[in-house]
């Protein structure tokens, strides 16, 4: 099912939101689908103009295509999945939060584990990742599914904290790079990839840490304060966009001012840009997907110019 959601969309909080034409896309939001149970980790594939999401209760995951707007079951059962994203070979990584791992989509559509545990314990429920140049994998690792059977299965932490990780694909070594989080959710690395991004969801506030040479984390401080938040995505500008719940989507500017929102129907889960100009912004919220054509513009999509688009 598919509409369009008539509201006051843009709240323009500081001069910089208008200047830098962050409210000159549509007017309003359209609905793709409306039949998820929790909706997260959009993720679009430019490769078949195609975007794939998690329905987590449902423990499947969905495709929309966007010459046809069709909506099928991309994967069921899907560990539960919840953030999903590409390795520079094009690969899907997902976050399974039901079976506490790591994986990637090979191309004849078999599952690799790419980390499932730390120091032999076993991971309490992945959450969001992102991939660096170097192929590393960066990802958070809440409670969120193992505090109950809704999003995943109930189970005790093994660990006894919430931390990031960085995974090797290549070694299987799992480091752990930042702790002290009570919820960490959705990550980003800046456009030069000198710092990650981390929200906290129960802290709620963003944390930006630089990353040294040797792919560890130092100079831990607060970027913006934001509650309740989930993930989080810079456009091309330098701009943090993130996914705020109950009051929509936040827009940060470089030094950390909130400046803008854009309001939604729904308490918003995920944001990811896609579409053929990478202007097009897809929201999970809720039961439902939107989308917005933005004059906003994503990150551009970086893969090795060796391998081409696979899943």
């Amino acid at each position: 099912m598919s509409g369009i959601a008539d509201l006051n969309l843009y709240e323009i909080l500081d001069d910089r939101f208008r200047t830098g034409r962050c409210a000159n896309g549509d007017a309003r939001l359209e609905r793709l689908y409306d039949g998820c149970r929790w909706a997260e980790g959009p993720l679009y594939l430019p490769a078949w103009r195609q975007l794939v999401w998690s329905d987590i209760p449902n423990d499947r995951m969905l495709r929309w295509d966007e010459a046809s707007g069709a909506v099928s079951v991309f994967r069921s059962p899907a560990g539960h999945s919840n953030g999903n994203t590409l390795d520079r070979e094009g690969r899907l990584i997902t976050c399974e939060q039901g079976n506490r791992r790591v994986t990637r989509t090979e191309p004849d559509g078999t599952l690799t584990v790419i980390a499932d545990r730390y120091e032999g314990k076993r991971l309490n429920s992945p959450n969001d990742a992102v991939v660096r140049s170097d192929g590393s994998i960066w990802f958070s690792d809440p409670d969120f599914g193992i505090t109950n059977d809704y999003e995943g299965r109930r189970a005790p932490s093994e660990i006894g904290a919430c931390n990031l990780y960085r995974a090797d694909p290549s070694s299987g070594d799992v480091r752990l790079v930042a702790d002290g989080f009570l919820g960490p959710n959705g990550l980003v690395f800046s456009p030069d990839e000198s710092e990650l991004y981390a929200a906290d969801t129960r802290a709620g506030h963003i944390r930006a840490f630089k990353v040294t040479d040797e792919g560890t984390l130092t100079d831990d401080r607060v970027f913006a304060q934001c509650r309740p938040l989930d993930n989080i995505r810079f456009d091309d500008e330098g701009r943090l966009w993130a996914a705020a719940m109950e009051s929509g989507v936040h827009c940060y500017a470089p030094d950390g001012t909130l400046i803008g929102r854009l309001r939604v129907p729904e308490p918003v889960s995920n944001i990811a840009f896609g579409g053929p100009k990478n202007n097009r912004l897809f929201i999970t919220a809720t039961t439902s997907l939107y989308s917005l054509v933005m004059s906003v513009t994503g990150l551009p999509r970086v893969l090795s110019p060796s391998r081409p688009l696979t899943l």
